[in-house]
C-alpha cells in the first residue's frame, strides 16, 4: 500500500514523526509526549490538515490532537483498519404505531466522518436511522425524505418556501407528525418563517439538529431526534416548534415556540433559549410535560394554511453608536423594500440616521423596531428620540424578537404593496411573534460566580 494510503492526509512534521515510528493510520498506539502519555487509535487527517499534529482517538470516544514536535515514542500495538459507516436495518412497521415524516435539510442528525475531507457525512434513509437510533422503532412508523442537502446559512427562500409546501402535502397524506432536520445556526429563522407561513396545523412541526455531530461520544444528536419524534408522534401540541437540549446534560428536552427563540451559544448542546416566555414543553424519552397551555391543540382534520408568498428586499440593520447615514442610504438606492431595526435601548438610533429613514419613509420603504436587548418592549414613546422616529415613518414592534421581525416583514411584503396592509400583518400577532405581557419567569439570567447563585446551581449541575 502506498504512502498516501498509510498515512492519509498527513504531512511535513507530522508524516515524519509517524515514519519514525513506523506508526500508520488505523494503528492502536501508546504515545509518549512532553504532555504525558495516551493510547488510542491514530486516525486519518483531513487533506486541508495542518502538517504539526498527529490525530489520536481515544479510548473514550474523544479525539485529541497530538504536537508532533513534543511526541517522544509511539508504541504500535497492532493495526485494523475501520470504515466509518452507519449500520441501516430496514424499519420495522406497525399498524398500532402513527406515522411520522422526517423532512430533511441539510442539518446533521445521524452522522458518520469522512476523515479524508473532515465533512460529516449524514445518514438519512429510515434504515440508517433505525440502525443508528433503533429507540426510533418504539415510537411510529418513520417515513423520510431529503428535500435539500445545504448547511443552514444556505437556506433562503427558494427552500423556505418548498418547506411550507412539503409540509402542507404530508399533513394532505395524513401523516400523524412532521420532524424537520436542520443545522442549528439558522433554525430559528426557519422556525419563525414556518410559523407565518405554515398556520393552523393540525399536527405538530418539530425542528430538530444537534450541536455536535454523531461520531462524538457528546453528541446530542440521538437524544434529540428521540425527543423530536415522540413530540412528533405523541404530543397534543400542534405548533412550529424547536426541539433540543434542555439542560447542558442528558436530562431532558425543551420545546421552545417558533417565534420566541434564539440561538444562544456557538457550542453548548443546550443552545436555545424562549426568549420573553417560557418553553412549550418539556420532553424525555417516558413522557411530554407541557409548562404552558396557550397552544394550538392537535386536531383530526386537514386544513393547514400555507401561505408561501416571500419578498426578499428587506434587510435587518444592528444599530451601532456612531452609525453613518450611508448604511440605510445603501439600502434605499438598491431597492429595498422594507428595513428591520435592532436599536438600543427601547428603540432607538442616532439623530444622523434621520435624514435617511425620512428617505425611507419617502420611498414608501418599509421601517420596523425591535430592541437588540432581546428581552423586552420597544417603547419609543418614551424619549424624545422614539417619538421622532415614530414621525419619521418608523413603526415600533413591540417585543418581537429582530429576527422573527426580519422574516415577518418579508412574508408580509410579499403580500401585499400597501404599506398600511403590511402594518396591520406586522403588528398582528401570529404563533406568538408579539404577546401582550413577558412573565415574570420569562427573564431569568443568574450571574455566575457569585456565591448565592453558585450555591443555587450546585444543586441541579449534572
Amino acid at each position: 500500500m502506498e504512502d498516501k494510503e498509510l498515512y492519509k492526509g498527513y504531512k511535513g512534521k507530522s508524516f515524519e514523526t509517524l515514519k519514525k515510528f513506523n506508526a500508520m493510520i488505523w494503528c492502536d498506539v501508546e504515545v509518549s509526549t512532553s504532555d504525558g502519555d495516551f493510547i488510542g487509535i491514530i486516525l486519518p487527517r483531513s487533506e486541508t490538515a495542518d502538517p504539526n499534529h498527529i490525530v489520536l482517538k481515544l479510548r473514550s470516544g474523544y479525539n485529541i490532537g497530538l504536537a508532533a514536535n513534543k511526541i517522544s515514542n509511539i508504541k504500535v500495538n497492532g493495526r485494523k483498519e475501520i470504515e466509518y459507516k452507519i449500520p441501516e436495518k430496514e424499519f420495522p412497521y406497525s399498524p398500532k404505531k402513527p406515522r411520522v415524516k422526517l423532512l430533511g435539510t441539510g442539518g446533521t442528525i445521524a452522522s458518520r466522518l469522512d476523515y479524508r475531507t473532515g465533512a460529516v457525512i449524514p445518514a438519512f434513509s429510515p434504515g440508517e436511522l433505525y440502525g443508528s437510533v433503533p429507540e426510533l422503532a418504539d415510537i411510529c412508523n418513520l417515513e423520510t425524505e431529503k428535500l435539500y442537502g445545504v448547511f443552514s446559512e444556505n437556506m433562503g427562500p427558494e427552500q423556505w418556501k418548498g418547506l411550507a409546501k412539503a409540509i402542507g402535502n404530508e399533513i394532505e397524506k395524513g401523516v400523524q407528525g412532521i420532524v424537520i432536520g436542520h443545522g442549528t445556526d439558522t433554525m430559528h429563522h426557519t422556525a419563525a418563517i414556518l410559523s407565518f407561513m405554515v398556520q393552523n396545523s393540525p399536527v405538530p412541526i418539530v425542528m430538530v439538529g444537534s450541536q455536535r455531530s454523531s461520531d462524538r461520544p457528546s453528541s446530542d444528536a440521538a437524544l434529540n431526534l428521540m425527543h423530536s419524534v415522540k413530540t412528533a408522534a405523541e404530543s397534543d401540541i400542534a405548533e412550529v416548534m424547536v426541539c433540543m437540549f434542555g439542560p447542558t446534560s442528558d436530562s431532558y428536552g425543551l420545546l421552545h415556540q417558533g417565534t420566541r427563540l434564539r440561538k444562544m451559544h456557538s457550542s453548548y448542546r443546550s443552545t436555545f433559549r424562549t426568549i420573553g416566555d417560557i418553553p412549550i414543553a418539556m420532553v424525555d424519552r417516558k413522557k411530554i410535560t407541557p409548562l404552558r397551555k396557550d397552544y394550538n391543540k392537535r386536531r383530526n382534520d386537514k386544513n393547514v394554511i400555507i401561505n408561501t408568498a416571500f419578498d426578499d428586499r428587506v434587510a435587518i440593520v444592528y444599530y451601532y453608536p456612531n452609525m453613518k447615514p450611508d448604511i440605510i442610504d445603501s439600502l434605499i438606492d438598491n431597492d429595498y423594500r422594507g428595513i428591520v431595526i435592532a436599536g438600543t435601548g427601547l428603540g432607538h438610533v442616532n439623530k444622523p440616521l434621520y435624514p435617511s429613514l425620512q428617505r425611507a419613509k419617502d420611498k414608501n420603504i418599509a421601517v420596523y423596531m425591535t430592541v437588540q436587548t432581546l428581552w423586552g418592549y420597544v417603547q419609543m414613546y418614551v424619549y424624545d428620540t422614539g417619538r421622532d422616529m415614530m414621525e419619521l415613518g418608523v413603526v415600533p414592534t413591540a417585543n418581537m424578537l429582530p429576527e422573527v421581525a426580519y422574516m415577518k416583514l418579508c412574508w408580509a411584503l410579499g403580500q401585499s404593496n400597501d404599506l398600511d396592509e403590511v402594518k396591520k400583518i406586522m403588528l398582528t400577532p401570529i404563533s406568538h411573534d408579539i404577546t401582550e405581557r413577558e412573565p415574570s419567569n420569562g427573564y431569568l439570567i443568574y450571574q455566575g460566580g457569585i456565591p448565592e447563585v453558585e450555591e443555587f446551581i450546585s444543586k441541579y449541575r449534572k
